[in-house]
């Protein structure tokens, strides 16, 4: 076949773990010098991390941004502007990092797990809705892989409750539903600047809100609750410092004039990847709302187990051998079956806050998370950054139709 013999010699793809798919070079330098030179590396004082503030909550749309030290830090900074009461529950996803969850545990509060929709791998306002108590004080929506949750209805369901909504769109920057960015369209928006997000400060991140109140609480909790600009500033409420350097700061500002051709470049190489994998009998390309669009963090296929042998993780090890690194499940189990929820390992032996916890709200049967479990098993992460070409397209083309053909039953 002509396919297997352009895979006779594989080529190296571009990685977000080093220079190879990163866009980090001079601009970045430069800014670094800068912030060295003035001898002021905090941020309490310099002016880098103002400068991005400022950036991003103007690219956005909305009042306030503010850095922080990782993406982790964000969402653990918007649940404690949220301010859960020991006991009270936050609707999340079940397919979720796990510095998006121990935050809400670390405010005393139940994370409640809500399936997903197994083509996008996102929560819905049904599996919200069937979350929903008289306890739920938030609801993060976890924008998966740079694809958006629906949130027109997911916003209209939580309005009726008068719930706030907290967005991680971590792996989503310039995502848009409804023509609205992802971030702007709940009540907290929480980001990455993790080594392989669109950009990066190795570690980062950012939360943004229209709220004043919430404005409020996030940057007092970002710097230890302490009224910086006060007229007689106190520490006012428990909280860490979760501050972002000037360093990372003069990165971020350079990496942030980049953004938009980040975005754009994945997206372009994403529908090139799309076209030529389109009807491809037993795999299915990126499931996309008409109301979204889709800045590709990676780029996942869904892998129908009952036409390709092995499924994902059959096609996983037959892309391995022709040099692509794609991980089937994405996450190997579904969060809540991780040992900190099913052991119930929080702080020292008191289980604590699990022990307030209603039955319902930590029943992880499986029967409850249908579309999670199905999504885990079909799905196959591709590796992927803004460094692709149209050889890497066609390369990565080329070998999962080939590998396709292997295994087909």
């Amino acid at each position: 076949m002509e396919a297997t013999q352009t895979l006779v010699k594989p080529i190296q793809l571009p990685s977000d773990q080093d220079s190879s798919g990163r866009t980090l070079g001079e601009a970045e330098l430069k800014l670094l010098a800068e912030a060295i030179n003035s001898g002021t590396l905090t941020s309490t004082k310099g002016n880098f991390v103002k400068a991005l503030e400022n950036q991003f909550a103007e690219m956005l749309g909305v009042k306030y941004a503010y850095a922080c030290s990782s993406g982790s830090g964000a969402i653990h900074t918007a649940i404690a502007a949220i301010d859960p009461e020991p006991g009270d529950e936050i609707i999340t996803t079940s397919i979720t990092d796990m510095g998006a969850l121990t935050p809400i545990l670390y405010q005393g509060a139940i994370p409640v797990f809500a399936d997903v929709d197994p083509t996008t791998w996102n929560v819905t306002a049904e599996s919200i809705k069937a979350c929903l108590s008289d306890r739920t004080k938030a609801i993060i929506v976890t924008h998966l892989f740079g694809n958006p949750c629906n949130m027109t209805e997911i916003v209209e369901l939580a309005a009726s409750r008068n719930i706030p909504i907290i967005e991680d769109c971590a792996q989503s920057f310039l995502a848009e539903h409804n023509g609205k960015k992802v971030g702007a369209i709940g009540s907290i928006g929480c980001f990455s600047l993790q080594q392989g997000k669109h950009i990066t400060t190795g570690e980062g991140g950012i939360v943004t809100t229209n709220d004043d109140a919430f404005a409020r609480r996030m940057f007092l909790f970002i710097n230890k609750a302490w009224g910086y600009g006060d007229p007689q500033p106190d520490h006012y409420f428990l909280a860490l410092n979760g501050r972002m350097c000037e360093l990372q700061g003069a990165v971020a500002v350079a990496q942030l004039s980049k953004l938009t051709e980040i975005v754009q470049s994945r997206q372009v190489a994403a529908e090139k990847l799309t076209a030529k994998l389109q009807g491809l009998d037993g795999i299915v390309t990126p499931t996309i709302d008409s109301r979204n669009t889709h800045v590709y963090w990676k780029y996942c296929l869904s892998v129908d187990s009952q036409k390709i042998a092995d499924g994902a993780v059959g096609l996983a090890k037959n892309l391995k051998a022709k040099g692509i690194f794609s991980a089937p499940r994405y996450i190997q189990k579904p969060a809540f079956m991780c040992e900190i929820f099913q052991k119930q390992r929080t702080f020292g032996n008191s289980r604590f806050p699990f022990t307030l916890a209603r039955p319902e709200a930590v029943d992880y049967a499986t029967d409850r998370f249908t579309g999670t479990y199905s999504g885990l098993e079909a799905v196959l992460v591709l590796p992927w950054n803004e460094r692709y070409t149209d050889e890497h397209i066609n390369y990565i083309a080329e070998a999962i139709l080939e590998a396709v053909e292997q295994l087909k039953k």
